[in-house]
């Protein structure tokens, strides 16, 4: 009788621990879809453009060994950009890495009328990017590197022209180090601390 008593105590036990599982599991599944929905809504706010796809050999002991680095521009269209790179060992999963890693390095860039405030150099490396503002109707006046982040950015009207270097890499991060050297007649004046004064 006592062992009848102990075997349905443990089988009533174990029902409970088992119930007491599935419910963990799906708390657990429920979070993660709620986890992953989020991070879809929150990817779909950015466009991205590949800049460049390079394979990458490292040498080992045992021979070769192959990589992908994949180099990426996210932004908003709304002033809000960022550079990334990611490395693995296919094309997907370099770009996905690439992606986090732009969202994560994603500045402001002052944008005015649907251009920039002013003229401006941007340098890096041994690459040169002249960048100036231009009115309605010119429209993306640019090379490839330059017009992905510019479009971005949310820059409608922008004339622009390289130097040096024409390393893809080199003319975005010299294109981004001139965008983000840019202020607007209030922030200078604020620097200043004196009044906007409207012609």
């Amino acid at each position: 009788m006592a062992e009848e008593l102990e075997i349905k105590e443990q089988v009533e036990v174990n029902a409970e621990a088992q119930a007491e599982g599935k419910k963990d599991f799906k708390k657990s599944r429920d979070f993660n879809k709620k986890r992953k929905f989020n991070r879809e809504r929150v990817d779909s706010e950015f466009d991205k453009k590949t800049i460049a796809v390079r394979r990458v050999t490292k040498v080992v002991k045992g021979g070769k060994k192959m990589h992908f680095s994949v180099t990426m521009v996210v932004g908003d269209k709304k002033g809000r950009v960022g550079v990334g790179s990611g490395k693995a060992a296919d094309v997907t999963m370099a770009t996905d890495k690439a992606f986090q890693n732009a969202k994560r390095h994603l500045v402001t860039i002052s944008v005015v009328d649907g251009t920039i405030p002013h003229e401006v150099w941007g340098k890096f490396g041994r690459s040169s990017v002249l960048l100036m503002p231009a009115p309605e109707g010119t429209g993306v006046d640019a090379g490839g590197p330059v017009r992905a982040i510019a479009d971005l950015v949310g820059i409608k009207n922008i004339v622009s022209k390289s130097y040096g270097s024409r390393n893809k890499i080199n003319v975005i991060n010299a294109t981004l180090n001139g965008l983000l050297s840019l202020k607007t007649k209030e922030q200078v004046a604020a620097l200043r601390g004196k009044a906007v004064e409207e012609i």
